[in-house]
């Protein structure tokens, strides 16, 4: 028997020792009931507008800010444990991510991609997904909707939309604060102050900071620990006024900024399938054998146990992921009666530069220039009226939305001080014994060369 069918008998028991009727005692535990359910109740506006999660015909995930507090969750990243149709991920850099729903989305590192998985932060299009992996401050919830978006929110997206929703400002004063500690020497630190200034307007303030560690060590030739890479060093604010003079009109007015100065993204040399490696370091595959050539002569190999998290770069080609994401909007919404009318303005400003060494190796082969860097400005306009017809029978939304973009884009992959002789020995790859290349040069590029084929 579970605990409600129990108070129900117990309730039921007393009302008939009183003299009660048994209607006397479900007409006591109906309005329990009823409460317990409403305070389940997940409102979500993933139809622009504020309706039951139950009632909503769209396949959608809600995602409460208590879930994702006890999860540990503070970015879309960390929602895949949440709403398992949901994965985001990165590649070389985390300023350009991709997000998949039900297993589709737009995949690549280049910039002038944008997601099929439309991310939105407060109602304002945020035209890559990158943005989401940035620090949320307090939100009042997630929700991840999946399958085609474009009929209701300004942004066409064929596989998904992911809609945040930050706390909005209250009218009692209130203020809270969270210390986090992990391994790594990890530290996250968040805060949120809000409260009433007059009648009718109040503000809030939410701040976030978090740094860490880099998981993986940098080492010289002599093994000797040089730094470390796939750090954390970020802050994020952001300040919000709600303004409602009267029922019938709000005005909330948001401004954030969110700053990024890591060291991103170093990676290990590994193999989906199962491989040995050769005496001294290197591997028995091509291209490695080359590579491994390469390092041989700088007293340097690749190292056998990709899982050791020490990684040796070349010297000077340090992995730096720099990022500035600000912005402001402001979100009128206006009652006349019958019709509802609603206002979203928003100008960002988005500038990341991401570079380093990009053959994962202290083999001089490939690296981004230091001066790689892109950047968004976007203004976005949205209005839309709804209201609802015929006593109630008929809901109707109609709107317009509005988006200017301009990317700015500096990008140049070099190749390095090694790459010539590497190149070289990928075209010698093929040769044999018999081939007019002399077994010095072909010793040159790796052992075992000649019989060698091209991979």
């Amino acid at each position: 028997m579970t605990n409600k069918s129990l108070w129900a008998s117990t309730a039921a028991v007393i009302a008939l020792v009183m003299g009660a009727t048994g209607a006397q005692a479900q007409d006591v535990a109906a309005p329990q009931a009823a409460a317990e359910q409403d305070a389940a109740e997940i409102i979500v506006t993933a139809t622009r507008r504020a309706s039951p999660l139950s009632d909503v015909p769209i396949a959608v995930s809600a995602v409460s800010a208590q879930a994702m507090q006890n999860s540990g969750a503070s970015d879309i990243r960390t929602l895949n444990q949440l709403a398992p149709s949901l994965l985001v991920s990165s590649t070389g850099s985390e300023a350009n991510a991709s997000a998949r729903i039900r297993g589709i989305g737009t995949v690549g590192d280049n910039p002038g991609l944008e997601s099929s998985v439309a991310v939105f932060i407060d109602g304002v299009y945020r035209s890559r997904t990158g943005a989401g992996l940035n620090e949320l401050g307090e939100i009042e919830r997630v929700e991840v909707l999946r399958g085609p978006q474009g009929t209701l929110f300004g942004r066409n997206a064929s596989a998904g939309l992911i809609n945040i929703i930050s706390k909005a400002p209250e009218q009692t004063f209130s203020a809270k604060g969270e210390i986090t500690y992990g391994n790594y020497d990890y530290w996250r630190l968040s805060g949120r102050v809000t409260g009433p200034i007059a009648d009718g307007i109040a503000l809030s303030l939410d701040g976030v900071w978090s740094k860490r560690d880099g998981f993986y060590k940098l080492v010289d030739t002599a093994g000797a620990t040089v730094g470390d890479t796939n750090d954390r060093d970020r802050y994020f604010l952001r300040g919000q006024a709600l303004i409602e003079p009267n029922d019938d009109l709000s005005i909330r007015l948001i401004g954030d900024y969110t700053n990024r100065d890591e060291s991103c993204c170093g990676a290990a040399y590994t193999e989906a399938r199962e491989r040995r490696p050769a005496a001294g370091g290197g591997y028995t595959d091509a291209p490695f054998n080359r590579i491994a050539a390469i390092l041989a002569g700088q007293g340097s190999v690749i190292a056998a146990d990709p899982y050791d998290r020490e990684l040796t770069i070349t010297p000077g080609r340090d992995y730096v992921s720099k990022l500035k994401d600000w912005g402001v909007s402001g979100e009128i919404n206006y009652d006349l009666g019958g019709v509802k009318l609603t206002s979203i303005t928003a100008y960002r400003d988005y500038k990341s530069s991401d570079y380093g060494d990009y053959d994962y190796n202290r083999a001089d082969l490939l690296y981004r220039d230091p001066n790689t860097y892109r950047q968004f400005k976007t203004f976005t306009q949205e209005l839309r009226a709804q209201g609802s017809a015929f006593g109630d029978a008929l809901d109707w939304l109609v709107g317009g939305y509005y988006a200017n973009e301009r990317l700015t884009l500096q990008d140049n992959i070099r190749f390095g001080a090694d790459y010539g002789r590497f190149a070289a020995c990928r075209l010698m790859a093929g040769a044999s014994v018999n081939s007019n290349f002399t077994a010095q040069q072909l010793a040159a590029c790796g052992s075992g060369l000649a019989t060698q084929p091209l991979i």
